[in-house]
């Protein structure tokens, strides 16, 4: 019996090593570029690179959404662009009927349900932007 046991433990410590070596393969770039960075990591980033605190980089993404906010609000011109990465634009969208459509599921003629009048936020991704993907 306990050429057995003994037999079982080297088996265990096998498995144990190689599931440590799959880790550390794994554990390359790939990990570091599979999750989004977090918001205080990408503050902390642009603090270290520009030697700004981490409360000045809050600020100034405080100060860009509210500029943003009233640049595509009713009263503003309704367009903000990020130069260089990206350009927000808000649309009003007319109020649609309620109408016929063709299920396309089935091939059955249905009512849609009517829509209301809304502001539509697009945003559209600037040619340097497209070029760092």
């Amino acid at each position: 019996m306990a050429k057995k046991k003994a037999a079982k433990k080297k088996a265990s410590k096998k498995k144990a090593t190689k599931k440590k070596a799959t880790k550390k393969k794994g554990a390359t770039s790939r990990a570091a570029s599979s999750k989004p960075l977090t918001k205080t990591q990408v503050f902390g980033a642009i603090a270290e690179a520009n030697d700004l605190t981490r409360k000045q980089v809050a600020g100034v993404f405080d100060s860009l959404a509210e500029l943003i906010q009233k640049n595509i609000s009713r009263r503003g011109p309704g367009v903000f662009t990020i130069p260089g990465l990206l350009k927000i634009k808000s649309e009003s969208k007319p109020a649609q009927k309620s109408r016929l459509v063709r299920n396309p599921a089935t091939g059955e003629m249905v009512m849609s349900k009517p829509k209301p009048a809304r502001r539509v936020v697009k945003v559209r991704a600037l040619k340097s932007l497209k070029d760092m993907a």
